[in-house]
């Protein structure tokens, strides 16, 4: 299944270009790069100044992809993304079965 807006939070989100909307740590609004890992409870950003850790729980992330050819802007809360990535992307699959 293609990501889409829709099923982001289902997919390997490793690779994606990602800014900081919004954060329970003030420090953390507004950084942007490139997502580099992802943890249960972290995503490591790749940065211009270097590699940033970034506590999913109380973050609002904004990921570009491209759907059906056209770059999307797609917002995130990062409770939705608080789990394992392995287990995350399993659901899709346990959707999918339906």
């Amino acid at each position: 299944m293609k990501i889409s807006p829709s099923n982001l939070i289902f997919h390997e989100i490793i690779g994606l270009n990602v800014q900081i909307q919004d954060s329970s740590n003030k420090y953390n609004i507004g950084i942007d790069g490139r997502v580099v890992d992802e943890t249960q409870n972290t995503v490591v950003i790749e940065t211009d100044k270097g590699e940033k850790r970034i506590q999913k729980k109380g973050t609002k992330f904004v990921f570009q992809i491209h759907y059906n050819s056209i770059p999307k802007k797609v917002q995130v809360e990062g409770n939705l993304l608080h789990s394992q990535p392995e287990n995350r992307i399993k659901n899709i699959m346990k959707i999918r079965m339906r």
